[in-house]
């Protein structure tokens, strides 16, 4: 008995000796007034700018107002279950969202939390969805293709990995299409892909989902979906949370894509959450601050140093235009961010011409450098035919008598306008775009009828993949058209001719 009394006393002095006690403090505010996505609270002197917030019954807020008297905040889920004098507690963390291989395959909210049904996301690794943009020592210059598979673009308006392109046009013209052929133009490729939902319907964002399950895109695809039916804060914190993940990928070397799907219902939500918090209003009742919005978004799009990895991270932001006021305010702002446009048409989309792109309005600033040559070589006849072909259609409209060259030109722009066309979800390689390229340039297809370009090339394709395999091959493995294969190309058209009906 004695013993056993020794022994107790001896485990709780070593407990006693071992024992520092802790001491906690807790900063504890409490809530003025609550609603519409939004809350001011008061009693919190010390909190950070983007600190998150707990508000009772495990509700998440980010602060982002910090006036003398009280906090604003923004209220990351139900607001309807906040109430005036609720303790609102710090949590001396900034917003961050979970990141990493194991949010790749699955759909999430804003907050990185799984909307698909699939279970929890098991990764370590978090980041916060502001990150520290590269400087300029720390990038590289954007000098590889990021192949979207559509032969407009590839040709005309080539994306590098690093560059940021914007797709703008008015709805219904096929911007989220030509973002979804990018992304299932990737499989096979070591480019991971993520598209940031910005207040579509639930609806359209299934579909989305539906379609790249469809093409076996999803697998290599993060869908980050803030639904038009989710809170103003939601639709502001989305596409940041997209950009932290496809930062983590780019800082370890590996290379990202980012849809922002689309700004403009961004930058509406920041100006609804902006009014409530009483900030001030500028043009077109949007924040003083609506150009840093974006600009420290999209600045995030780089490619690294080799230094760093030469990891990089693509952005293609879409703007949606209102009656194809493409010199709007938000428009101009993103244009002047981007290192590019891709111009989509409503009068183009209509026409038949799809992807609806207006070449004349398009550009890529850097994507030049980030061509492969024999691209290169067939394109710069392309672009040229193509401007002459305009020039003289609006020449034409007035009745005029035209000569032979005039009619030529008009002949040849006609059917490259047709092989541009391109069916949705059918990207294409680009040795194939190539040779079609090629072959509209060098005038085999000026003898055809309009309504039989289309199955010419489809033929031709399938001709040089059974009798001439070894073309194709050599233009993906060269990146370019020598006199030897372009000889043998020359043979190839016109053998293919002779039994072509």
């Amino acid at each position: 008995m004695l013993l056993e009394r020794e022994a107790i006393a001896e485990i709780l002095k070593r407990h006693l000796s071992e024992f520092s006690p802790e001491i906690g403090i807790e900063e504890v505010g409490e809530t003025i007034a609550a609603g519409d996505g939004i809350a001011r609270v008061k009693g919190l002197p010390n909190v950070m700018a983007s600190e998150m917030l707990e508000f009772p019954g495990g509700i998440m807020g980010m602060a982002l107002n910090l006036d003398v008297e009280d906090v604003g905040v923004i209220i990351l889920g139900d607001h309807t279950r906040i109430e005036q004098g609720d303790p609102v507690k710090r949590t001396g963390k900034v917003l961050q969202v979970p990141v990493g291989m194991p949010l790749f395959g699955r759909v999430v909210n804003a907050l990185g939390q799984p909307i698909d049904g699939k279970g929890p996301i098991i990764t370590e690794t978090y980041r916060t969805i502001e990150g520290k943009t590269p400087n300029v020592v720390e990038r590289q210059p954007v000098k590889e293709p990021l192949q979207t598979g559509l032969k407009a673009i590839d040709s005309m308006i080539p994306i590098g990995r690093g560059q940021r392109e914007l797709i703008i046009g008015d709805r219904q013209t096929g911007k989220t299409a030509l973002a979804i052929d990018t992304i299932i133009n990737q499989r096979n490729t070591d480019v991971f892909c993520i598209y940031v939902a910005i207040g579509q319907k639930l609806s359209t964002v299934a579909s989305v989902v539906d379609t790249l399950n469809q093409y076996g895109a999803m697998e290599y695809t993060t869908v980050i979906a803030a639904t038009a039916s989710e809170p103003a804060p939601m639709l502001y914190v989305a596409p940041y949370a997209g950009c932290a993940v496809g930062e983590a990928l780019r800082d370890s070397g590996k290379h990202a894509f980012i849809i922002y799907d689309d700004l403009y219902k961004h930058a509406v939500a920041y100006r609804q959450v902006s009014l409530l918090l009483r900030r001030p209003p500028g043009r077109e009742a949007f924040p003083g601050d609506i150009f840093n919005l974006h600009s420290r978004l999209l600045e995030r799009a780089a490619k690294l140093s080799d230094e760093l990895g030469g990891g990089s991270l693509t952005a293609l932001p879409i703007v949606e235009t209102q009656a194809g006021d493409y010199a709007a305010y938000i428009p101009t702002n993103v244009i002047s961010i981007t290192d590019g446009q891709i111009y989509l048409e409503s009068e183009l989309f209509y026409a038949g011409i799809r992807p609806a792109v207006n070449v004349g309005l398009s550009v890529s600033r850097v994507g030049g450098d980030a061509q492969n040559k024999a691209m290169k070589q067939v394109a710069q006849s392309l672009r040229l035919d193509l401007a002459q072909y305009r020039e003289l259609v609006a020449f034409a409209q007035f009745g005029s008598e035209l000569d032979k060259a005039s009619q030529a030109q008009l002949n040849r722009g006609e059917r490259l306008t047709e092989i541009l066309k391109q069916s949705q979800f059918e990207p294409m390689p680009v040795e194939k775009q190539i040779i079609i390229i090629w072959a509209g340039g060098k005038g085999y297809l000026d003898d055809l009828p309009l309504d039989r370009v289309k199955p010419f090339e489809e033929e031709f394709q399938r001709f040089l993949e059974t009798k001439y395999p070894e073309i194709g091959k050599e233009i993906s493995e060269k990146k370019e058209i020598t006199p030897d294969l372009e000889n043998r190309l020359k043979h190839a058209v016109e053998e293919f001719k002779k039994g072509f009906q």
